[in-house]
């Protein structure tokens, strides 16, 4: 059995002048389109999550949104407030991303992790090791 699935996008825009002026006749500015259509298709027999938004990434520049506000809008998806605890801490710990509520545990681990390499750092009793010590035993 032979599956073809398509996605298809199509955007349109059309624009009404409100002003003529004797410049231009039409009423539109030299930079200004009057109207704009766009449709994108993309094969989705084997469209994975990351293929799908980024094949919505291009449609939202289309229409006007930047970079960083298409990113925004993929972490609301992601870390939105309807989404479970437990798969946002999947999905953050697969980028390597602290959540809000984890800062503290992070933070007191990181002061431990620090007296212990400080008690380590010492030596045998109490001394203090530097590069010059190790150089002198050499």
């Amino acid at each position: 059995m032979t599956y073809k699935a398509t996605l298809k996008v199509k955007f349109d825009t059309e624009w009404t002048s409100t002003s003529y002026s004797f410049d231009n006749f039409s009423g539109f500015g030299d930079m200004m389109l009057p109207e704009e259509h766009y449709t994108f298709e993309v094969p989705a027999e084997d469209l994975n999550t990351y293929q799908l938004f980024r094949f919505f990434a291009t449609v939202a520049r289309v229409m006007g949104h930047d970079e960083i506000n298409i990113m925004k809008g993929a972490c609301g998806v992601a870390f939105g407030e309807d989404r479970s605890v437990e798969n946002m801490r999947k999905v953050a710990d697969e980028f390597e991303l602290t959540l809000g509520e984890d800062l503290r545990k992070k933070f007191e681990d990181m002061q431990q992790a620090e007296e212990e390499w400080a008690r380590l750092e010492k030596g045998p009793m109490g001394t203090v090791l530097t590069d010059e010590n190790d150089q002198c035993d050499e």
